[in-house]
């Protein structure tokens, strides 16, 4: 059955992907991947909304074969799949960026500064990587430039879709309140780490603002929006979709602005809800 002909008028599912689609061990089970493909054919438009940059969802094209848009960056990139093409994106600029730095560490000193630009990164020597940044090869087989490490002038000279602060010490929470307090309104800031890492981009970028840029450029209105989440990240999404999950292994914040809650990551929520919309 086509969910938008069903009862609930669904015509979308927005959902996040590590720790929400992704199991722990970031891999996509039969059971999603076949979920997938049957909400494709049952004409749901899938979205996957993430706070990867554009390099780092081709991975997850071959794992899944999604090959529609995603919002990346937070809400900072609009990405089609097929095309491997950025449609969109928001960026903060450089004299934003160094004075958002400037603030940043004047109130936290041992706050480590890295700039994603959507097609590359660069960081400050100090800041130390806790996963591999890039693939070495997109889907085509071309290399991937290696991250550029610098002096925060070099790294902050160009635009970016996010400024990463990180305070390897800090409780995750406390740092994103504290911050928020200093970055006020000139940035939106937010975090999906288990430790202190901030993710900053331009003002009033969000998660909900990248996925309603997407639903009106296919007709599609908040109501008729499925999203599922587990971090403080999806909380913008959460909210503003008219049908919004948390998976069980979920983050307090998106669990409180959730309307419901799933299954976990591991559990394949998302195919438990997929199959469930697929039903009427």
């Amino acid at each position: 059955m086509n969910p938008a002909t069903a009862g609930n008028s669904i015509r979308m599912l927005a959902t996040d992907l590590d720790g929400t689609l992704l199991r722990s061990d970031g891999t996509v089970s039969d059971r999603t991947r076949a979920a997938l493909r049957a909400a494709d054919d049952a004409g749901l438009l899938i979205a996957f909304v993430t706070g990867r940059p554009p390099r780092w969802l081709d991975e997850v094209i071959e794992t899944t074969g999604h090959l529609g848009v995603a919002v990346g960056a937070n809400g900072a990139v609009l990405y089609d799949l097929a095309r491997e093409l950025v449609l969109r994106a928001h960026f903060l600029q450089p004299p934003a960026l160094a004075e958002l730095a400037r603030d940043l560490r004047a109130a936290f000193p041992d706050v480590q500064f890295a700039a994603e630009y959507g097609h590359g990164f660069a960081a400050e020597p100090g800041y130390v990587h806790d996963w591999q940044i890039n693939p070495r090869a997109d889907r085509q087989g071309r290399p991937i430039p290696p991250p550029v490490v610098g002096e925060l002038t070099e790294i902050l000279a160009q635009p970016a879709v996010k400024l990463l602060a990180k305070d390897r010490g800090a409780d995750a929470d406390d740092f994103l309140t504290l911050a928020g307090d200093v970055i006020g309104e000139r940035a939106s800031v937010t975090h999906s780490s288990s430790f202190g890492l901030l993710e900053i981009g331009a003002p009033g970028v969000t998660k909900a603002s990248g996925l309603a840029d997407l639903a009106g450029s296919h007709g599609i209105s908040a109501a008729q929006i499925v999203a599922v989440g587990d971090m403080p990240n999806d909380v913008p999404m959460l909210v503003w979709a008219g049908t919004s999950y948390a998976v069980a292994n979920a983050h307090p914040a998106a669990v409180a602005a959730a309307g419901a809650v799933l299954g976990s990551n591991d559990e394949d929520a998302v195919a438990v809800l997929i199959e469930s919309l697929l039903a009427g």
